[in-house]
């Protein structure tokens, strides 16, 4: 059985920016990365490349490119975790022990989590960015008018912000394209609010209200009937209170019982519900229970696990209660490193504690983007210096260059080398 002093489980954004920093703090560390995919995805992206703003072909490298110098790769899947013993199961690779383990193997796509899901995905105007965002372009550019619905699952998803960002970029599409007067947009959510944090909800709602979008708070989805082009919704409040009244006759929405509600759509866009990977589900380093079942434990502050002090999680896997992003891993990774580094010397945590940032990069339409940054609690955390020089809670032109040109710069250059 090999064993290495640290085995990072994930290449992701998370697994590369550890190993990175590891190597750059102390070179000397024997580190093995275990991760199948030999390309990378810079994700952020596939919201413009669902909108016909990018190129999907330039949101893809070799993952061998990000590999630091000195790590082994494990081109395999990690398939088992015993904590008690120190060892990670792999596919075909055997076992492999550790001294340290850092999970950040990131999250699935539960395509079976809503019935008619996965029988209706990628074909007959249903897409969804999060799986094939080539295919969304694709749906925008046939579709005629009708009903253009998008939503999303109850379960924790990764870049909350996406279902909608796409919503607001189709809706600045159908204008330029000159069918928004036939075309009925939906924003259909499982959540209270547009928004949690205020300061950025404010602007959103606005946004909202000006552009005639419907907004459906409290719609969980529950079923797609591909053959109907129907789907449908629990509405989580107890019957239908005076903010939503009766169904929306310009929708054809209907009502079916005391809290089913049946969409009609032309055009349907969907975060597919999302999970753990079955591996760590079933590994003792995972919730037994609770809201938070399936997903890693880890201490908010310091990444740790309560019950292995060997063991630290990042990223989508980890059950924190903050936004699944890159932007909160950028701010995760130094934080596990330093810990992990004082640890392996003291025994104990460094001064460094992660507050639950992470930003989420709200596309508004062609041009426009609202910079949402925020921490634990959803309390604003806007850069101050970003802030000194705008309001980062209004649509800026500047913000789409830095979604669009600055940030993947940053991510494959920066980030991913451990340089920040």
């Amino acid at each position: 059985m090999s064993h290495f002093e640290v085995v990072i489980i994930g290449g992701g954004t998370g697994g590369i920016m550890v190993a990175a920093q590891l190597k750059r703090a102390k070179p000397s560390l024997k580190i093995a990365l275990i991760e199948p995919s030999t390309e990378h995805y810079y994700q952020p992206a596939w919201t413009l490349v669902g909108a016909g703003a990018y190129d999907m072909q330039d949101t893809i490298r070799k993952e061998a490119r990000f590999i630091p110098k000195g790590v082994a790769w494990i081109k395999d899947y990690a398939d088992k975790i015993d904590p008690f013993n120190n060892i990670v199961g792999t596919a075909s690779s055997g076992e492999i022990g550790y001294n340290y383990l850092v999970v950040s193997p990131g999250l699935v796509m539960d395509l079976d989590g809503i019935p008619g899901l996965r029988e209706s995905l990628g074909k007959d105007g249903v897409c969804s960015n999060y799986t094939d965002p080539e295919y969304t372009w694709e749906v925008l550019q046939q579709f005629k008018g009708g009903n253009a619905v998008f939503t999303q699952p109850t379960t924790p998803i990764k870049c909350g912000g996406a279902p909608q960002k796409i919503m607001y970029l189709a809706e600045d599409y159908f204008r330029k394209k000159g069918i928004r007067e036939k075309t009925n947009v939906i924003f259909a959510t499982p959540g209270t609010v547009i928004f949690g944090v205020p300061e950025f909800a404010k602007t959103l709602n606005k946004i909202i209200q000006e552009r005639d979008i419907f907004f459906k708070p409290f719609y969980a989805p529950t079923k797609i009937d591909p053959t109907t082009k129907k789907i449908h919704f629990n509405y989580s409040q107890t019957g239908f209170n005076s903010c939503v009244g009766t169904a929306e006759s310009k929708i054809n929405e209907e009502l079916r019982g005391e809290t089913e509600v049946i969409i009609p759509y032309d055009m349907l866009h969907l975060a597919p519900p999302q999970k753990a990977p079955d591996f760590i589900r079933s590994s003792p380093i995972a919730h037994q229970d609770g809201p938070s079942k399936g997903w890693v434990k880890a201490d908010i502050n310091s990444l740790q696990h309560p019950d292995f002090p060997n063991v630290f999680a990042l990223g989508d896997v980890a059950a924190l209660p903050t936004a699944k992003t890159g932007a909160a891993i950028r701010k995760q990774a130094p934080v596990l490193v330093a810990n992990l580094l004082e640890l392996m010397k003291s025994g104990s945590m460094s001064s460094l504690s992660y507050e639950g940032y992470s930003s989420c990069p709200l596309v508004t339409g062609y041009g426009k983007m609202v910079l949402a940054e925020f921490k634990y609690d959803n309390v604003r955390d806007s850069d101050p210096i970003l802030s000194k020089l705008m309001d980062t809670t209004k649509e800026q032109y500047a913000m789409w260059l830095l979604k669009k040109y600055g940030l993947p710069y940053l991510y494959w250059n920066k980030m991913l080398t451990g340089k920040m």
